[in-house]
């Protein structure tokens, strides 16, 4: 399948997250239903990522937990930051092949973000709508406190309505040679030991 909009990724988006919390366990397998590296199975495993994450995020933010523990989860968390960075390069190099034989217009403008970047911030946002609509629902919580998270699902939701419009409109815009597509593999250094001092400096002579 090409994927030229956001009305095919959020139903991958969506199952994924649904497929996560029938289990809801940061440890449970991802089994990906899609074909293996298609342009679904790259989201559908970045939006896994996203959804362990998330709840590694909360995990970690008990008062009660122990040290030991959370330095555990915070070096699981940094890993899954490695590999989310990864999944969305190859999301980029999908569209970067995609767009490869376009001719951009003389006037064709940069984007600030790539088409990935920009999906990936579709990913955690199905998250936040996801978890804002369990907050909601809630029946152990005062009226005032419903209200105001109804209002933020509320933003949500027509964040999520424009961030798609944004999306569908860039890949329209590369697709008729209005924008120039060019992207950047990040340079993470934290996770590097030839480029952050304190791995680095840890080496034996």
């Amino acid at each position: 399948m090409i994927i030229l909009s956001t009305e095919p990724i959020l139903p991958i988006f969506n199952q994924a997250i649904a497929d996560y919390h029938q289990f809801d366990d940061v440890d449970h397998p991802c089994h990906n239903p899609y074909e293996e590296k298609t342009i679904e199975w790259y989201l559908y495993n970045k939006v896994w990522i996203d959804t362990v994450q998330w709840h590694l995020e909360d995990l970690i933010r008990d008062p009660n937990i122990d040290p030991v523990e959370a330095l555990a989860l915070k070096r699981r968390i940094d890993k899954s930051n490695q590999n989310r960075t990864d999944l969305v390069e190859m999301i980029d190099y999908y569209y970067q092949l995609l767009f490869q034989r376009v001719e951009p217009k003389a006037d064709a403008t940069l984007n600030t973000e790539s088409p990935a970047w920009a999906i990936d911030r579709l990913s955690i946002l199905q998250l936040k709508i996801y978890h804002m609509k369990i907050e909601a629902e809630r029946t152990d919580i005062s009226e005032e406190q419903k209200a105001k998270c109804e209002e933020k699902l509320r933003v949500l939701q027509e964040q999520n309505t424009d961030l798609c419009t944004a999306i569908d409109q860039l890949m329209e815009a590369y697709k008729n040679g209005e924008k120039v597509m060019k992207v950047y593999k990040q340079m993470k250094m934290y996770n590097d030991p030839n480029l952050n001092p304190v791995l680095y400096g840890q080496k034996q002579p």
